[in-house]
């Protein structure tokens, strides 16, 4: 379960801590206009989906062969927070998956989308590469074709097909690791798209296509 900040009320609009844009598909772009705006809380019904797990790789294999697979995140945005086992009995947890959905849905309209199961098993992953037990920081997961329209016009850095209306991308930090350590633990996984943004204190991950900007 989602764990909120004690008397905060995300149907009022509040300040919360800027967030950059990204682009997923090119090359670190200057960093325009910090945003922001009103967090909405609209959770959207329906259960998340059982998937098989697909290993395509010996050595994603063994990083994955833990009989529970947990991961912690922070959101810089509401101050919400949530430690969630995702994946145990050979199988992923549907309540868990809602549970994330939740998480990283879209802070600005309060949408959610069905999170890409193999992002969280590359988190878990690049977490245990750092040797880290720290909360992922999450700067953006989700975002609307609506936030992304808006920072997309905002900026030459946000891709208009960006991954993160996919459900497919992240924008994260952690608390007491270096950024750079951060990006090269991703890159050595090879599991994606990984961007680096020192000047605003985040990496993006991503599910599609390997590749580095």
């Amino acid at each position: 379960m989602v764990e909120r900040p004690s008397g905060t009320d995300l149907t009022n609009p509040s300040t919360s801590r800027p967030e950059s844009p990204e682009n997923s598909d090119a090359p670190d772009a200057a960093r325009r206009g910090f945003l922001r705006s009103v967090c909405k809380l609209g959770l959207a019904a329906g259960a998340a989906i059982c998937l098989p797990t697909l290993i395509t790789d010996t050595a994603e294999a063994a990083s994955l062969s833990a009989p529970r697979r947990t991961l912690q995140f922070v959101s810089l945005h509401t101050g919400e927070k949530l430690k969630v086992t995702y994946w145990a009995d050979g199988r992923y947890l549907p309540t868990a998956l809602q549970d994330v959905n939740e998480m990283l849905r879209d802070w600005r309209t309060g949408e959610q989308t069905r999170m890409d199961p193999k992002l969280l098993d590359l988190l878990f992953q690049l977490r245990q590469k750092l040797r880290a037990d720290q909360a992922f920081q999450v700067i953006s997961g989700y975002r609307s074709p609506k936030t992304n329209s808006m920072l997309h016009a905002s900026s030459d850095g946000v891709a208009s097909k960006s991954l993160h209306m996919e459900g497919k991308a992240i924008d994260i930090d952690m608390a007491g690791r270096q950024l750079k350590k951060i990006r090269q633990a991703a890159l050595d996984l090879r599991l994606g798209g990984v961007g680096y943004y020192p000047k605003s204190s985040f990496v993006h991950v991503d599910t599609g296509r390997v590749r580095q900007w």
